[in-house]
């Protein structure tokens, strides 16, 4: 039975941190009594379930060869070695994420997920490991010039977002005269914009500027300022105040040691892993990269 090395946290990370940022795919994902203790059902499996929608570079993100990449991709890996336990990655759409780790079939969801007041009534956060803003990608040099919500709250704007999340939420609550169109993932918000269909998308910024490095030459820009303040966190169950005990103190000594702000550092300033994913258009070939 696998053995928790809570003290070799850190050094897993590091070793993650420095490696190939590949994951393990989910192979057969079964349903766990959300009751049951989540620490007990690890270590007797070696196994800690991880939802993601593998969509949101440079978060996660699926390559080619269907692995997931990513600063998440890190993140899982880390703390499963921490463990003594390996990671096991489940992709799903990011609007089922949370109802999947209510139901039992996940440990924990790291998929750029917002901490909100709404969430928190159904699930357990950990310490934000990021923070970000949302943020417009667009064609239109009036509507890049938008500082606040008010600027973008014209009759008619068509707008898309991925289906719950944050930035639907944003769009209904602050932009009532949009026409808001909801995807199951970010690149089919992205295909909406490049094809006309709408004039913006909405999503956090770093989401944001990597759809704009993998469309070079599409007149897309983004917005750099962002117009909220969201902080990015491990979501779990609600009901194991020991797993979520640890997870917190994982996060918290990202922070503490500056090993976060070195996957940070990696994944946005190194742009050689956006040649691993597939293009948007399969005319396109591999993904651009970033000015160094």
């Amino acid at each position: 039975m696998p053995r928790f090395r809570i003290v070799g946290l850190i050094a897993a990370l590091v070793l993650f941190a420095l490696g190939s940022g590949c994951s393990t795919p989910a192979q057969n994902t079964t349903f766990a009594d959300p009751s049951a203790p989540i620490l007990s059902r690890i270590a007797q499996t070696g196994i800690l379930r991880v939802g993601m929608s593998g969509d949101q570079p440079p978060f996660n993100a699926k390559t080619r060869t269907g692995q997931i990449i990513g600063i998440e991709a890190d993140l899982a890996n880390a703390l499963a070695g921490g463990m003594g336990v390996r990671a096991e990655f489940v992709e799903m759409p990011f609007g089922e994420l949370l109802g999947a780790l209510e139901a039992g079939k996940l440990d924990i969801v790291l998929s750029q997920v917002t901490m909100t007041t709404e969430r928190n009534r159904r699930v357990a956060f950990t310490h934000p490991y990021f923070v970000t803003g949302k943020a417009i990608l667009t064609r239109s040099e009036v509507l890049s010039r938008a500082q606040s919500s008010e600027d973008l709250d014209i009759t008619g704007l068509r707008i898309s977002a991925l289906a719950g999340s944050t930035s639907e939420d944003f769009i209904r609550g602050r932009l009532p005269s949009a026409r808001l169109s909801t995807t199951l993932d970010s690149d089919q918000a992205v295909r909406l914009l490049l094809s006309g269909k709408v004039d913006a998308m909405m999503a956090d910024l770093p989401i944001c500027v990597i759809a704009l490095l993998r469309n070079p030459g599409a007149g897309l820009v983004a917005v750099s300022s962002p117009f909220t303040y969201e902080p990015i966190a491990a979501a779990l169950p609600a009901h194991d105040t020991l797993f979520l005990n640890l997870v917190d103190n994982f996060m918290r000594n990202l922070e503490g040691s500056g090993l976060m702000q070195e996957l940070t550092l990696r994944w946005f300033n190194d742009p050689t892993w956006l040649d691993a994913i597939p293009s948007r258009d399969p005319g396109q070939g591999p993904g651009p990269r970033a000015p160094q």
